[in-house]
């Protein structure tokens, strides 16, 4: 099996390099209206930003930030086929604007502008990110009523594009062998992640790290295989260092990244040396982890009424019995990005 990775420097308001109905997944972290580290950016695409926050309007600033990002979504409906799912990761944020302490809800923005696209909202999901700070509130302290909850979650917001889902040939081949495990489906369709990390990535730059809020490899990696099939392409337009591209690898899909900063591009070069190792890594830890799954459940007595068909296990539905794993065996440059060579596992 191979895969294509292209990687494509410019303005994901137009993405005029991808045709119309060409991506089956979105999986995207943009950057989030009224956190500080990104108002230049969002000044730089929309002067009146800068304006309204010199003045001490909050809401206009916000409401004009994503009005940014709305032109993005516009493209996703354009380019995501009938049926494709976007996730977007998307916190919301919390700051004092003219002397007034209050939270900007990006999440509730970014459904409202997927709702008047014609996207269908499906169940989200909050990803519970550690605090390490002994000090987790914020304004008074120990004397009410002026203090606030501190934010330790950011959504994944899940959207479909049109209301019918995606249609596949009965028992495609390519579908099943995507399956993931029972014991996967619980932990990771539960609408609260708990245990997934945060990461700070060390990037090699301190300029290029105050530009980025690179999320966990775990996150788009769990939703690549949750929401698309081996083969499929997956568009993030916010690529920034590419971690989505790098678990597009792994989990043998295609994918296409948009990104405005050419040095982040230089990046993934390094990340791209490490593909073959992680993506044969993260596939054995899958297979351990069923392994473990089976001895702990026949110890309870439990029986299995399936065998998997490539590998030495049971499952527990039939729908598991042609799982099977790929992993990168080698990556070559192209004119457009990456060309990744995978191998069953």
């Amino acid at each position: 099996m191979e895969t294509d990775h292209r990687v494509v420097v410019g303005d994901a308001r137009r993405l005029d390099r991808v045709a119309d109905d060409a991506v089956d997944l979105v999986v995207t972290s943009p950057p989030y209206p009224m956190i500080e580290m990104w108002d230049d950016l969002f000044a730089s695409l929309n002067p009146a930003v800068g304006e309204h926050l010199d003045a001490g309007d909050g809401r206009a600033a916000f409401e004009a930030m994503h009005e940014q990002l709305g032109e993005v979504w516009a493209e996703v409906e354009r380019v995501l086929v009938d049926g494709g799912i976007a996730c977007v990761n998307v916190g919301d944020a919390t700051r004092k604007v003219d002397g007034s302490f209050r939270v900007y809800q990006n999440h509730s923005r970014v459904v409202d502008a997927f709702e008047d696209l014609g996207f269908e909202p499906l169940p989200e999901l909050l990803w519970r990110k550690p605090v390490n700070s002994a000090a987790k509130f914020m304004g008074s302290g120990m004397v009410p009523p002026n203090a606030y909850v501190t934010l330790e979650h950011e959504y994944v917001l899940v959207f479909r594009n049109g209301k019918r889902s995606r249609q596949f040939e009965p028992r495609a081949q390519h579908r099943y062998e995507s399956a993931y495990f029972w014991e996967e489906r619980n932990r990771w369709f539960s609408d609260v992640w708990e245990d997934v990390q945060g990461e700070l990535q060390d990037l090699g730059h301190d300029a290029l790290r105050s530009r980025s809020a690179a999320y966990p490899f775990e996150v788009p990696y769990r939703l690549i295989n949750m929401y698309s099939v081996y083969g499929d392409t997956v568009l993030d337009p916010f690529w920034g260092t590419g971690t989505t591209s790098l678990a597009a690898m792994a989990a043998g899909r295609n994918s296409i990244g948009y990104e405005l900063d050419a040095e982040f591009a230089e990046v993934f070069d390094d990340r791209v040396d490490d593909v073959a190792a992680l993506s044969h890594n993260v596939a054995r830890q899958r297979l351990d982890a069923h392994r473990d799954f089976v001895a702990r459940e026949r110890e309870k007595g439990e029986a299995f009424g399936y065998d998997a068909e490539h590998y030495d296990f049971p499952v527990t539905t039939k729908q598991e019995r042609r799982i099977r794993f790929y992993a990168v065996t080698n990556v070559e440059e192209t004119d457009e990005g990456y060309r990744a060579e995978h191998e069953p596992v």
